[in-house]
Order: structure tokens, then C-alpha cells, then sequence
């Protein structure tokens, strides 16, 4: 690009030089506008906020709560063409979980706050991430304000951050991503590796299915509960948590979701999703196969 300008300029200098010497004078037809610089610290900043509804919460493979209600707002800032700065937060509640034969009395809550830098190589991107999850109402959650599982060093946590560290390959309507993830208040890892496709039925209309799994080293295990088989705390299969795995994969997702493009910067997403739990879920969840669903409206400011 620099060598055309270049030559581009030596070749109007020179007409310019001839209709000097020839008495006469013509306007440059057609000139390219020069772009001025904004004067600002960054050219431009890019915002998305997000608001949606779930009939379960699964985050990892692990419930946590029913019928939750949700909001989400990130920031992105191009630091050069290819270097992007991220920041962003979310808030969860839910608005209703059925716990131990009551409709009220459970409560949980969360509050995440991230930050990050993506680079985009072309044929791939690259993130490196630090995201925080306050937990409210504990980890676990609560019942009847008493802490769930209280006597686990984990499900009785307030709060943990989380080093990250992504990649993501765009294959024609493909996209293939993996991540891995470091929690620095109980040391333990997390692995997940996923992809989906993209369908495009019109210009508004697509079809989004994708499968997705992890693996977790030391993660979250509920080993420290006081639950014993049969309990109201036992995962599916009625085994004491306090002799579960340590390490394994965590579950199987698959998702089906429908992005309606309504405006050119409104976009509302329904999804239908089965979570199918894996060895080291087997323990926590109650069921390990769940049927569930969301919603969500998007908007790109």
C-alpha cells in the first residue's frame, strides 16, 4: 500500500510539472479524502450487553440453580488491527430452584467480573484471560440462609479467580475452540474443548448446533461434603461424595440454538441444550442426563 501511494504521488507531481510548463492548469479529478486522526486515546470502542433467561443453570458440566435470570455486559477496546483489550461482568440469580420438596427457600447468586487480550492471527484467535466469581450466597448456594454442603472447603467459598488461556480456529461455517483454565483458590484445572456450526437459513435466520466437553484436574469436587448415599445431597448414582474422583472429564453438551438477527444490532438467541454428566459430576448432579433451555436478547452498541 505505501509503495502505490508512493508512486501515485510521483506520477501527479509529474502531470502537474508538465501542465506548469504548458501555461495551463486542471483540477485533480476525483481526489481520495485523507482521513484524520480522532485525536483520542483509542479510534474506537466496541459494547455488548446481553440479558437472558435460563431454565437451568449448568456451568461446567455442574448445576448450580433453576430459572435463572441474567445480565452481561462486555467491552472491547482494539489496542492495534490485530491486539484487542476486553473487559466485561455478569450477574446471576435465580428466580425460583425446587430444593429438597420446597419452591422457595434455595438461593443462589453470582456476580463475575473478567478481563482480557485476544490476538487475531487470521487463521486463528488467541486469548489469554482473569476472570473473578463472587459468590453471594456461597458456591453451593444457600437454603433458608444456611449454606449448602457448609462443611465443603469448596461449596462454602465466596469467591475465586480464575487464569485463562483460549484459542479459537474459524473453518469455513466451523468454528473449533479449546481452553485452558487455572483456579488460584483451590488449585485446581480445567480443560474444555469444543466446536459448532453455523447454518445460515436467510440473511437473519441461523441454525447453531455445537458439542462441547471439559476435563478437570483437582476440580471442584465436593469431596469435603458430610452427604452420604441416599441423602438429599448424593449425586445420581447414591455414592458418598467424600469418595469420588479427583480428576476426569465432567460432561458432554449439546446444544441447538436458533440466533434471530432483528435488527442490525438487536439479536435474540433461543437455545435447547442436553447436559449429560461424566465421571466427575457423576457424584454432584442429581440427574445425569438434563433437558433444558434458554433465551436471550443481545445488542452490539
Amino acid at each position: 500500500m505505501t509503495s502505490f501511494i508512493a508512486k501515485s504521488v510521483t506520477v501527479l507531481a509529474a502531470c502537474a510539472a508538465l501542465n506548469a510548463s504548458a501555461g495551463t492548469s486542471a483540477p485533480v479529478k476525483n481526489p481520495v479524502p485523507v482521513e484524520e486522526k480522532s485525536g483520542a486515546l483509542f479510534e474506537s470502542i466496541g459494547a455488548t450487553f446481553d440479558a437472558g433467561y435460563d431454565s437451568r443453570y449448568y456451568f461446567r458440566g455442574l448445576w448450580f440453580a433453576d430459572n435463572i435470570m441474567w445480565t452481561a455486559l462486555n467491552i472491547s477496546v482494539p489496542i492495534t488491527d490485530k491486539l484487542t483489550w476486553g473487559i466485561g461482568g455478569a450477574y446471576i440469580n435465580t428466580a425460583g430452584t425446587p430444593f429438597l420438596g420446597s419452591k422457595s427457600g434455595f438461593q443462589y447468586s453470582e456476580i463475575d467480573a473478567i478481563t482480557n487480550l485476544s490476538y487475531d492471527a487470521g487463521w486463528a484467535k488467541f486469548g489469554m484471560q482473569y476472570q473473578y466469581y463472587f459468590y453471594p450466597d456461597n458456591y453451593g448456594g444457600s437454603f433458608n440462609g444456611a449454606p449448602i454442603a457448609g462443611a465443603d472447603p469448596e461449596f462454602a467459598l465466596k469467591g475465586a479467580g480464575e487464569l485463562g488461556w483460549t484459542v479459537a480456529v474459524p473453518i469455513k461455517g466451523f468454528n473449533i475452540y479449546a481452553g485452558y483454565y487455572y483456579d488460584l483458590r483451590i488449585n485446581g484445572s480445567y480443560i474444555s474443548l469444543g466446536a459448532d456450526y453455523t447454518f445460515a437459513v436467510t440473511d437473519w435466520l441461523s441454525i447453531v448446533p455445537s458439542v462441547n466437553t471439559g476435563f478437570g484436574i483437582d476440580y471442584y469436587t465436593g469431596n469435603g461434603s458430610g452427604s452420604v448415599p441416599g441423602s438429599a445431597l448424593t449425586g445420581n448414582k447414591g455414592q458418598s461424595m467424600n469418595n469420588g474422583p479427583t480428576s476426569g472429564f465432567t460432561h458432554v453438551l449439546y446444544t441447538l440454538a436458533v440466533p434471530v438477527k432483528l435488527t442490525k444490532s438487536v439479536t435474540w438467541t433461543s437455545y435447547v441444550a442436553l447436559n449429560h454428566g461424566e465421571k466427575l459430576r457423576t457424584q454432584l448432579n442429581a440427574t445425569q442426563n438434563e433437558l433444558y433451555w434458554g433465551t436471550k436478547l443481545s445488542f452490539a452498541f
